[in-house]
C-alpha cells in the first residue's frame, strides 16, 4: 500500500477511535453529574442555581472538590477557618455572592461577628501590604533575609 494511503487509513481509524472516545465518556459523565446532583441534593437539602451553570462534565469533579475539602470535617482545617479564609479571599476579588455565602457559613460554623471584622481586617492589611511591596519592587531575597531575622529575634525573645 503506497504511503499517503497509509497515512489516510491510519487518520481515519485515528479519527473514529477519537469519536468513540469522545462519545463514551459523554455517557459516563451525565450518569456522574446526576449521581453528583442527587448526592448535592442530599447533602444540602436542595441543588442551588450555581451548581446548575456548570456543564454536566464538570459537576461531578466540582461537587467532589467542595465536598472534599470545604464540607470535610476531617480536614486539618475547621470549618470556622475554611469559611473565614473563603470571606478574606472573597472581600479581596471581590465577590459579592462569595461575601455572603462565606459571612454565613463562617456564622453557621461558629464564626462571632467580631471574628468576621477582623478577618476582613486581615485581608485588607494583606492587600495594602502587597500592594505596597509589588508597587515599590522591593528585592524579594532582601525581604525574605529581613522577615527570617525578625521572626529570629522574636523567637529569642519568646524562649
Amino acid at each position: 500500500m503506497p504511503k499517503s494511503k497509509l497515512n489516510v487509513r491510519s487518520l481515519v481509524i485515528a479519527a473514529g477511535i477519537g469519536a468513540l472516545f469522545t462519545i463514551t465518556p459523554a455517557k459516563a459523565e451525565d450518569a456522574s453529574a446526576a449521581a453528583a446532583y442527587k448526592d448535592i441534593e442530599a447533602t444540602l437539602g436542595s441543588v442551588p442555581d450555581m451548581f446548575k451553570t456548570l456543564p454536566d462534565v464538570a459537576i461531578a469533579g466540582a461537587w467532589a472538590e467542595i465536598k472534599g475539602v470545604q464540607l470535610n470535617p476531617k480536614t486539618a482545617l475547621d470549618g470556622k477557618t475554611k469559611e473565614l479564609m473563603g470571606l478574606a479571599v472573597a472581600s479581596q476579588i471581590p465577590c459579592q455572592y462569595c461575601i455572603y455565602f462565606h459571612t454565613e457559613a463562617a456564622k453557621l460554623n461558629g464564626a462571632s461577628d467580631e471574628e468576621i471584622k477582623e478577618t476582613i481586617a486581615m485581608a485588607a492589611i494583606v492587600r495594602h501590604w502587597s500592594t505596597i511591596l509589588n508597587g515599590s519592587q522591593v528585592d524579594l531575597a532582601t525581604f525574605k533575609k529581613q522577615t527570617d531575622g525578625v521572626f529570629a529575634a522574636v523567637k529569642a525573645k519568646s524562649q
